[in-house]
């Protein structure tokens, strides 16, 4: 079984590519790359892959602007539209990030004043979420899908959902540097558990306690580290007071926040990784988990079964 597959990067990359009509050009021209996504730098967010991503484009002679990182919905908004029109003349091509939800509007409104200054765009989909709002909001979603050059997703999951409305997407697998995952081939896991995730209500952090509750009796000596930033909607309070509640205090550790560069050693510190939200896509936590060796119990949401199904297929 492969267990190397190349950088999400390199396969944007390529699509980038495509965009210019000289391609032998390029070997002298300094490419430059607009990415609108949430790109947020404070002590709550955990870096994302697309943060990721600009980092590694700078890392090979791209330009990169990025918008935005404001906190502020409306700021935010202002701020994406703001970038598009006052930097138009140092990109050359523009990469979307589309989520559900309120984050729908930004993604939707870049998207159409990229068309207005011609740009060519890549459009990203994501959100475990995402295909129900696409139910709820059929017209609007189908009628943006038609407007990038390009329409990108990180799961089979997203792919089968959303290519109805747009039949030449094309799937991008999440994916990770598998060496800088440890792998420990776990023969006798202990009941040694980790949660890996932002402290929000869409991550379900409460059914871990609920989880640990049922089990303690026949695992005395179980423990769980509940590891990620506090999103500030009240998750991280309900869920230090339902393990009060439930007398397991003692069983629940809560590191905090962890780096990038932190996660394979907070991973490789339990032999179980709990995946318990409500909707997800292709998680990179679980993917990071696999390549780790830890034994992957989730709930059945979204692009999980896909991603649990492929194994490391999907890395």
């Amino acid at each position: 079984m492969q267990r190397d597959r190349l950088l999400r990067l390199r396969s944007n990359l390529a699509l980038i590519y495509s965009f210019y009509r000289e391609p032998t050009s390029m070997i002298d021209k300094r490419k430059r790359i607009l990415l609108i996504g949430n790109h947020f730098q404070d002590s709550s967010h955990n870096i994302n892959a697309w943060q990721e991503l600009a980092r590694q484009l700078a890392s090979v002679n791209y330009d990169v602007i990025t918008t935005s990182n404001k906190i502020n919905r409306i700021s935010r908004i202002f701020d994406m539209i703001f970038t598009i029109i006052s930097r138009r003349r140092h990109y050359d091509v523009a990469q979307v990030d589309l989520f559900s939800g309120p984050a729908f509007i930004w993604g939707f409104i870049s998207v159409i004043m990229l068309r207005l200054f011609q740009k060519p765009t890549i459009l990203t989909l994501h959100g475990g979420n995402l295909p129900e709002f696409t139910r709820k909001h059929s017209g609007l979603v189908k009628y943006i899908l038609q407007k990038p050059n390009i329409v990108t997703v990180p799961s089979n999951y997203l792919l089968h959902a959303l290519k109805p409305y747009r039949t030449d997407i094309r799937l991008i697998p999440n994916a990770i540097n598998i060496n800088h995952y440890p792998f420990k081939n776990r023969c006798n896991a202990e009941p040694k558990l980790i949660w890996l995730r932002a402290f929000h209500e869409i991550y379900n952090p409460e059914l871990a306690i609920k989880v640990i509750a049922r089990l303690k009796t026949k695992f005395p000596n179980i423990i769980l580290s509940m590891i990620g930033p506090d999103k500030g909607d009240g998750s991280m309070q309900r869920t230090r007071q339902l393990a009060v509640q439930l007398n397991i205090e003692e069983f629940v550790d809560f590191p905090g926040k962890a780096t990038k560069d932190e996660v394979p050693r907070w991973l490789n510190q339990g032999d179980i990784f709990i995946n318990t939200t409500n909707f997800d896509n292709t998680p990179i936590s679980v993917m990071e988990a696999m390549a780790c060796g830890l034994c992957v119990v989730s709930t059945n949401v979204g692009g999980i079964p896909f991603l649990l199904e492929d194994g490391f297929d999907a890395l």
